[in-house]
């Protein structure tokens, strides 16, 4: 009884950091004005003054000396947290560059790009079906990369930078929220230099000086509240990791790139082209292929 009911804690934290990845372009997008360096930086300082905040509060200040003492922690939180923070920064910029529709992409790249380590890294096997919608997913994206005309890397720098992400968090023995905490710590004193020598160098905005041009209480309300929304899917996302199958939280993770793509197109106006669309639909069919395959095995295993 009591793994069942975490499970559906893992399955409902899974959805729901999909859910607010899947619209946060829209949110960028209000803060077009500011610069993406200045954003990220923004992000790592308030979500790290967060949940280092609270992780204190709750554990006392022994928490960071006791999750550091766990083996391969220190290096492996490293790593993870500088993948975070690459793909945190090219989403922005691509956000904020008019290229929702192909971080999209990256995300509906992901999930198989988790297939295809969990083969290689975790020693897992595939079966003739699983195969061949990892071939489909290839030709979906050679597709894109010879028609489109351009080679789609800030689609495939997201989906391998975040598939590395999650398969980092899945080997380390860590907490969650300890796990991103750590991770913050580690980016905050970079990103606090960013900040500093920004508002010094006429690049900041936060705070309104002499010489440099403040963003205004609206921006800078919105850039601590991303420090929010950045760590609250991530707390999610790393406990979904924890709890349920990783094949799962692959399948789920469709909703967020669904989401992006809908508002790309439907709200901010990118285009999507009949070569974007048959190279999307080489895509979508190979995630349904996918997961059709595991429903019907995990429904024959029952």
């Amino acid at each position: 009884m009591n793994n069942a009911r975490l499970d559906r804690q893992g399955l409902w934290m899974a959805i729901g950091a999909f859910v607010i990845w899947g619209v946060m372009p829209l949110y960028w997008h209000l803060l077009k004005s500011v610069p993406s360096l200045q954003i990220i930086a923004h992000r790592i300082v308030w979500s790290t003054l967060l949940v280092a905040g609270w992780l204190s509060w709750k554990y006392g200040r022994g928490w960071l000396r006791e999750t550091l003492a766990l083996p391969r922690a220190a290096w492996m939180l490293a790593i993870s947290g500088t993948l975070i923070a690459f793909n945190w920064g090219l989403y922005i910029w691509a956000v904020n560059a008019g290229h929702v529709v192909e971080t999209s992409l990256g995300y509906f790249i992901n999930p198989l790009l988790n297939v295809v380590l969990g083969v290689f890294v975790l020693r897992e096997r595939l079966n003739p079906v699983q195969w061949l919608s990892v071939a489909i997913a290839t030709g979906g994206v050679l597709w894109l990369t010879f028609n489109y005309g351009d080679f789609p890397w800030i689609a495939l720098s997201l989906a391998c930078s975040f598939a590395g992400y999650g398969l980092v968090r899945k080997l380390v023995g860590v907490p969650p929220v300890r796990g991103l905490g750590i991770e913050s710590l580690y980016l905050f004193l970079p990103a606090l230099a960013l900040l500093l020598w920004g508002e010094t160098h006429g690049d900041g905005g936060f705070i309104a000086h002499d010489g440099i041009a403040s963003w205004g209480w609206t921006a800078a309300a919105l850039l601590v509240f991303g420090g929010v929304l950045t760590a609250l899917p991530l707390i999610g996302f790393a406990d979904a990791v924890k709890r349920s199958p990783y094949s799962m939280v692959g399948v789920l993770q469709y909703i967020a790139p669904t989401l992006q793509l809908l508002c790309g197109v439907l709200v901010l106006g990118e285009a999507f082209d009949a070569n974007r669309a048959i190279g999307f639909t080489f895509i979508w069919i190979a995630l349904a292929v996918y997961a059709v395959d595991g429903m019907w095995r995990s429904r024959r295993a029952s």
